[in-house]
């Protein structure tokens, strides 16, 4: 009897053992499942998903390595984070991320998914707590259903179509401390926010002309209740046929008035009457050479800007393309989501105003108006080296391999004066081959430098890591996923990506010479080539046998370096500009400036606090 006894806490254990590995397959399938119902759902004419998603696999954890998904184990098919930004997406919202269902962070901002939010979607996302769907062309309401996703830390819904009253529900939402409705088709009066630690701010509901409430001008009162209520009821009913006729008269003015807007307004750029009343405000200019300028005079250079003059578009704002009266190009860029004050804003510029390098897009100037800011720069017209690179017309040349090498020493240089001779030194932290761009002679200008913190106004280094704002996808340092810290060693892995895409000519996300079988990113691709002891195979065919064999294989390496696992192996920017400066020795591509450039500090660890960065931690090398 005593043995049987015995036994019977061996069974409970073996019967428990067994439920809890068909509850975790069926989790592991259903994770799966969420996955193939995104890709099916969604268009992809970039082939971001078509070229990785790849179900044919039955091994544990292969969709940890789809591009764009977080896993909450490497190994475990359960996923953690969807960031699928800015990947040209198009269709309605994936139903089918409902089987993710232990899903945290949600982020589909700036593609073009259409429709309406589903009723339900606190059925669908019931335990994320970061939602993006910013950017995109959703239209209708917002869903009462969003005040159930009682996790939400932040909820972005700007630069949508969205339309009607804001859920007064979704104030009672306690945790959240972030939400932008901005740029959409709102109105009534805003939601009352009880969670005191939230900021949210009139910029939160920016170019939404019917919204009211604060932050933003009172509501019109409604009358007041009192005792003769009832006599002013009876009054009311008693012309309720002729108000009713005046509404519905009303009614079709208004839409007959709307219809006309829309046709006198088929550029899509609603947010610039926001700002029509300060046409005469004076921009300020960092440059004697520019002449004054005034905001109507942009706005007439950009054509009010037409989504017709736009050049660029980035987590940092929207490029227009300016020309002026005297024929003078010029670049204003519209920045997004910056939540600083005015008076810091002012500093921020000022400091970046005086950021003076040959290998830098000067910032010319910039303006204020109401909610809105708008940098000035000089027009770079070979555009960036993204699209130089990677779309050449059909039939066009491609880029020669000395073209190539300028390009890399130009922006080695240029990063290199930011992390050690500029003052304040400067982190990037958003390096890509989409922030180095060409001027007419295809001299690397590197825009976008000092503007991350202006962009990062969440207050944790976890939310702005699962939103992507470190960086795009392909070029973000592996360290982030434990640190969430910027550190320059970050900035060396990131143009360490952008070396590679110069000297293999394959984006950092797609590897189009490697097997069908192979599913990684460019970095884990050189990875299995160096172990194979094939690292040659990595470099453009293009460019092999033309007489630079050797530098080619040279600079390969010192791509490999900048891109090592371990942040403390990675060269620091000015070693990487120096040995690609030996490299390209014989094309006398350095400037007198070269002899006198020497960095502050070699070690990344002195005088942290002068680093613009979001958080103050930093590595030591």
């Amino acid at each position: 009897m005593s043995v049987r006894f015995r036994a019977f806490p061996a069974l409970i254990s073996v019967f428990l053992w067994l439920l809890l590995n068909i509850y975790f397959s069926n989790a592991a399938e259903s994770d799966v499942n969420c996955l193939r119902a995104i890709k099916e759902s969604l268009q992809d004419p970039l082939n971001y998903l078509s070229s990785t998603w790849n179900f044919n696999n039955n091994t544990e954890g292969f969709i940890c390595r789809f591009t764009g998904i977080d896993c909450w184990h490497p190994d475990e098919n359960k996923v953690l984070n969807i960031r699928l930004s800015d990947m040209g997406l198009q269709g309605e919202f994936p139903r089918g991320i409902a089987n993710c269902t232990s899903l945290t962070g949600l982020d589909l901002s700036s593609n073009s998914i259409s429709g309406p939010i589903p009723s339900d979607v606190s059925t669908i996302i019931k335990f994320v707590t970061t939602l993006d769907l910013s950017s995109n062309r959703l239209s209708g309401p917002i869903p009462v259903g969003l005040a159930n996703c009682s996790f939400l830390n932040s909820l972005k819904l700007d630069n949508n179509l969205l339309s009607g009253q804001i859920p007064p529900e979704i104030g009672l939402l306690d945790r959240l401390k972030t939400f932008s409705v901005s740029n959409n088709q709102l109105t009534g009066p805003v939601p009352n926010f009880r969670n005191s630690s939230s900021t949210v701010t009139a910029g939160s509901y920016a170019n939404n002309p019917g919204l009211c409430g604060t932050p933003l001008p009172p509501c019109q009162g409604a009358a007041k209740k009192s005792r003769t209520g009832v006599i002013v009821g009876a009054a009311i009913a008693g012309v309720t046929v002729a108000a009713l006729a005046v509404a519905i008269g009303m009614f079709l003015f208004v839409r007959k008035a709307s219809k006309k807007k829309k046709e006198d307004d088929p550029e899509g750029n609603k947010w610039t009457k926001s700002i029509k009343g300060a046409r005469g405000i004076k921009l300020s200019m960092f440059e004697k050479s520019v002449s004054k300028m005034r905001l109507s005079d942009l706005m007439k250079a950009t054509n009010n800007f037409s989504k017709n003059n736009i050049i660029g578009s980035g987590r940092t704002g929207t490029m227009y393309k300016a020309i002026l009266e005297d024929g003078t190009s010029l670049m204003v860029k519209r920045l997004q989501d910056t939540q600083h004050s005015e008076k810091e804003f002012v500093a921020e510029m000022a400091t970046l105003g005086n950021v003076k390098h040959r290998n830098l897009v000067s910032l010319l100037g910039f303006c204020i108006a109401k909610k809105e800011r708008l940098l000035v720069y000089k027009h770079m017209p070979n555009g960036n080296l993204h699209d130089k690179l990677h779309f050449q017309n059909e039939g066009g040349k491609t880029m020669d391999w000395p073209l190539r090498l300028k390009i890399g020493i130009g922006a080695a240089k240029g990063f290199a004066w930011l992390h050690h001779n500029c003052n304040p030194r400067i982190i990037h932290r958003n390096i890509s081959s989409k922030c180095i761009l060409l001027d007419v002679d295809f001299e690397p200008k590197i825009s976008d430098f000092g503007l991350a913190r202006l962009m990062n106004p969440i207050d944790t280094h976890l939310s702005t890591f699962v939103n992507g704002e470190f960086g795009d996808l392909g070029y973000v340092a592996p360290e982030y996923t434990r640190t969430l810290v910027a550190t320059p060693k970050g900035d060396v892995f990131s143009f360490g990506v952008v070396l590679l895409e110069l000297v293999t000519g394959e984006r950092p996300t797609f590897v189009s010479t490697a097997p069908e079988s192979f599913k990684g990113n460019l970095v884990e691709w050189i990875s299995h080539l160096s172990s194979s002891s094939k690292l040659h195979d990595a470099i453009d065919k293009s460019l092999v046998g033309k007489g630079a064999d050797g530098e080619l294989f040279q600079f390969l390496k010192v791509a490999c370096s900048c891109v090592l696992p371990a942040p403390k192996e990675r060269p620091t920017m000015f070693e990487v500009y120096q040995l690609l400066r030996a490299i390209g020795e014989r094309y006398n591509f350095t400037t007198d400036d070269d002899l006198s450039m020497m960095p502050t500090e070699i070690g990344d660890g002195d005088h942290l606090e002068e680093l613009i960065v979001a958080r103050d931690a930093i590595e030591t090398r």
